[in-house]
């Protein structure tokens, strides 16, 4: 149930050439606190419930507990989560024996793209493709329940 994964910004749109898969996602916070966030996912046809842990000091590894539910519980969820809920779209592209989730934002996070890639230890070596950028794992500011708060639109950059 420990999930290690690393972020990375995306620096051009090659990678939807790459996709063999693309899922629309609207999720929402039902708690964002620092030590356990609480997501309601819509991912396509499918619902879940997840529940993350606080990341370890480096940002590569946090406790995840995650639960497929109804899409219709999903949706009543979504009602009374914290405001600011997240579309995006997330495609899929495989590259050897590794998968890149690579999300594309909407909304007051349109024009912020962002590729996860899990591993199975923090020290796996994975080839990086043309389009992955500057590296943003741990930076909190890029995880999702704090998207849902301090959108990207609203960043000075």
């Amino acid at each position: 149930m420990i999930e290690i994964e690393r972020k990375f910004l995306v620096k051009s749109l090659d990678f939807k050439k790459q996709a063999s898969k693309q899922t629309p996602i609207i999720q929402g916070f039902l708690n964002t606190h620092k030590a356990r966030t609480v997501r309601v996912r819509i991912k396509g046809n499918k619902a879940y419930i997840t529940v993350k842990g606080q990341s370890s000091n480096d940002g590569l590894a946090r406790f995840e507990w995650e639960k497929e539910i109804k899409k219709t519980e999903a949706q009543a969820l979504l009602k009374i989560c914290e405001p600011g809920v997240i579309n995006k779209t997330r495609y899929e592209v495989k590259l050897n024996n590794h998968i890149f989730e690579i999300d594309e934002f909407y909304g007051d996070n349109n024009g912020l793209i962002i590729a996860e890639i899990e591993l199975q230890s923090k020290t796996e070596v994975f080839e990086k493709p043309n389009w992955l950028g500057d590296e943003v794992t741990g930076d909190v500011k890029y995880y999702n329940s704090q998207l849902s708060k301090h959108p990207y639109q609203k960043w000075t950059l």
